[in-house]
């Protein structure tokens, strides 16, 4: 994209949620929690027959329904990796032979379900949304891209699809849940795998076990260790990591358990990534809320650089990190946080003067747009980081109960 004029500068405590922005959430939340738990038997004719959700995991696994015949969903979004990657690849490779690169590193998709619509909150505040600009406004919609998509399964025309699933070991299950005709309504047939895809996100247990360790902790049934005890207070504390400024670890006000999102936007400053092919065009640019993908936000150069806030879930079992995939471990990550602005030469360009190109991957005259307000990007070049090495590590420590799948043993029990 071409550069932009400045954009405004924001104004100091922009991050922390206002009151207005965190009840909305909050309340989004709590009227999510009962449909999770409602049984979905619709399209069933009796409860062990096929329903919505059954087909949308048959779907969900088939890379027969891409053009290559090797990519499913699942192949992106692995659920042995929490419904991410399981390569390091910054972006994936798709179309018909898979050699087209994508444009962002995967995110994940558990806990999805969970996920508001995107607005504005009343003070001005971005929040919610699918895909990390929030362009899909529920996961009917960000369902339709990745089957029609050039660098994904490449269906150039509905009918594709329909002749695909027709060939599906259960495209008579598909026939008895949504209708006997229902392959002859090409678009009707689209419609009815976003919403199987849809419903298995929603309504599969898979997609929000809620059984990490944290999970235990919250639920009073075990203690955490000593660096796991130091980690969270790191995690939490406003003069330290104040991760939680983003990333909330408490639980809401109906007692659900934490997402570690707030749902909104923040502009990291991420380093360039010239792991992307697209990125050995010097203009393009990869701006988040304001484009290139999504356009009804174009003209909001505030937004420029901005990415949706990410659920801190399962982050330890990530393969790479940010929007674009530029660090390849948890550690690397959070380095970036604390040492962004006291040591930036350790990520980005160094000119031949020896001036660091901070803030790469943004037009210069959109690079004000960074948060660098907030803890722990506050600080100036040459001063110390919020959180030392040693530090460092009980913070990494205490992620690592945020991942799925723990198993308590009788001694951690209280």
């Amino acid at each position: 994209m071409n550069q932009h004029p400045p954009a405004p500068r924001r104004t100091a405590g922009k991050r922390p949620l206002r009151a207005v922005a965190l009840t909305t959430i909050a309340l989004l939340c709590a009227l999510a929690t009962p449909l999770l738990r409602t049984p979905v038997l619709a399209g069933a004719s009796h409860p062990a027959g096929p329903n919505p959700v059954t087909l949308g995991e048959k779907i969900f696994a088939d890379a027969s329904l891409s053009a290559s015949g090797a990519m499913a969903c699942a192949t992106c979004h692995d659920p042995r990796h929490a419904h991410a990657q399981s390569n390091g690849l910054a972006v994936q490779l798709g179309g018909a032979h898979l050699d087209v690169p994508g444009f962002r590193a995967v995110p994940s998709l558990q806990y999805i379900s969970v996920m508001p619509a995107f607005f504005f909150a009343d003070d001005g505040t971005p929040t919610g949304g699918f895909n990390r600009d929030g362009r899909a406004k529920d996961l009917l919609v960000q369902a339709l891209r990745p089957l029609f998509a050039a660098h994904e399964m490449v269906h150039a025309t509905p009918a594709d699809l329909v002749a695909r699933l027709t060939k599906t070991p259960y495209a008579d299950e598909f026939r008895e849940v949504f209708g006997q005709n229902i392959f002859d309504d090409e678009q009707g047939t689209v419609l009815a795998v976003r919403f199987a895809l849809a419903q298995y996100q929603k309504f599969d247990p898979d997609f929000r076990p809620f059984d990490s360790k944290y999970d235990f902790f919250l639920a009073g049934k075990l203690r955490l260790d000593p660096a796991e005890l130091r980690g969270l207070a790191l995690f939490n504390r406003a003069d330290k990591g104040n991760c939680a400024a983003c990333h909330p670890s408490g639980r809401g006000p109906d007692h659900s358990p934490p997402m570690f999102t707030d749902f909104t936007y923040d502009s990291l400053g991420v380093p360039r990534n010239a792991e992307i092919p697209a990125t050995a065009d010097p203009e393009y640019r990869d701006m988040g809320l304001c484009g290139p993908d999504r356009t009804d936000l174009a003209e909001r150069l505030d937004l420029c650089g901005a990415f949706k806030v990410p659920s801190l879930r399962n982050v330890a079992t990530r393969k790479v990190f940010f929007h674009n995939g530029r660090f390849k471990t948890l550690r690397n990550a959070l380095r970036f946080y604390v040492r962004r602005d006291t040591h930036p030469e350790e990520f980005y360009p160094v000119a031949a003067d020896g001036t660091v190109q901070k803030f790469d991957d943004l037009p210069s005259g959109l690079r004000g747009n960074v948060n660098t307000e907030e803890v722990p990007y506050d600080r100036l070049l040459g001063e110390a980081p919020r959180l030392t090495e040693a530090e460092l590590d009980d913070l990494e420590t205490f992620l690592n109960t945020l991942t799925d799948g723990y198993q308590p043993s009788p001694s951690a029990k209280r």
